[in-house]
C-alpha cells in the first residue's frame, strides 16, 4: 500500500464552492480507477475546525504503484495541475490498515497527523506505537478507515483516520471534511500489519 497526499492552498477569501463544484463534477471520475484503494476529497476552510487555511488536500492510498503512476501520469493530475499549478506530492509507504464498522456509509470528516522521528529515535518503535494506537481505533463507532505510513526520505510517520460524523475529540491532526470518496478497490488492501 503506497498512501499519496498534495495540499493546495488557497487564498484567504477563496471560494470554496468552487472546490465543491469541482468535487461534485469530477469526483467520480475516479471510482472505478485500477489500483486505487481509496480517494478522500479531502478540504479545510479557514476558521472551521481549527483551520488556519484554506484548503483543497485529496489523499489516496494506492493498492498498486501501476495505479499511482497511471494517475500521476495521466489526465487527472494534469488538468489539476493546469487548473492550480503543479503541486509537491507526498508519498509514504504503508506500515498498517485498519477498517471501522462504518466502512458502507461515506466517510464525512477526516484526521491527518504527521510526525517527525528524532534522529536517534527507533523507527521501528514509532511505527510499532503507531499500530498499536491504530489497532484500538475500530472500537469507535464513527470509523471509517484509517491507516499508518512511514516517509523513509524524510523519516515522518502518517496516521490517516476517515471518520463518518465528526472526528472524536482527542484524535490528533488537522481536520478535514470528505466530499467525496472514491473507494475502487478498498476491499483489496492488505489490513493489518503490513510486514
Amino acid at each position: 500500500m503506497h498512501a499519496m497526499q498534495y495540499e493546495i492552498t488557497l487564498p484567504a477569501d477563496y471560494d470554496m464552492g468552487v472546490i465543491r463544484r469541482r468535487v461534485a463534477d469530477k469526483g467520480h471520475l475516479l471510482d472505478a480507477h485500477p489500483g486505487l484503494g481509496l480517494k478522500a476529497y479531502l478540504i479545510r476552510e479557514r476558521g472551521q475546525d481549527g483551520s488556519p487555511v484554506n484548503q483543497y488536500a485529496p489523499f489516496y492510498l494506492w493498492r498498486t504503484a501501476e495505479g499511482m503512476n497511471g494517475f500521476l501520469w495521466g489526465p487527472g493530475f494534469r488538468g489539476l495541475s493546469a487548473d492550480f499549478g503543479r503541486p509537491v506530492v507526498h508519498h509514504w509507504l504503508g506500515a498498517g490498515l485498519v477498517a471501522g464498522t462504518r466502512t458502507e456509509q461515506a466517510p464525512t470528516t477526516a484526521t491527518r497527523a504527521t510526525v517527525p522521528l528524532p534522529e536517534g529515535a527507533d523507527p521501528a518503535e514509532a511505527v510499532e506505537q503507531a499500530l498499536r494506537a491504530l489497532a484500538e481505533l475500530p472500537q469507535h463507532p464513527g470509523l471509517h478507515t484509517a491507516a499508518v505510513a512511514v516517509d523513509p526520505g524524510r523519516w515522518e510517520l502518517l496516521s490517516l483516520a476517515l471518520w463518518h460524523g465528526p472526528a472524536p475529540d482527542g484524535v490528533p491532526g488537522a481536520r478535514y471534511r470528505v466530499l467525496h470518496l472514491s473507494r475502487p478497490e478498498l476491499d483489496r488492501l492488505p489490513t493489518g500489519r503490513h510486514w
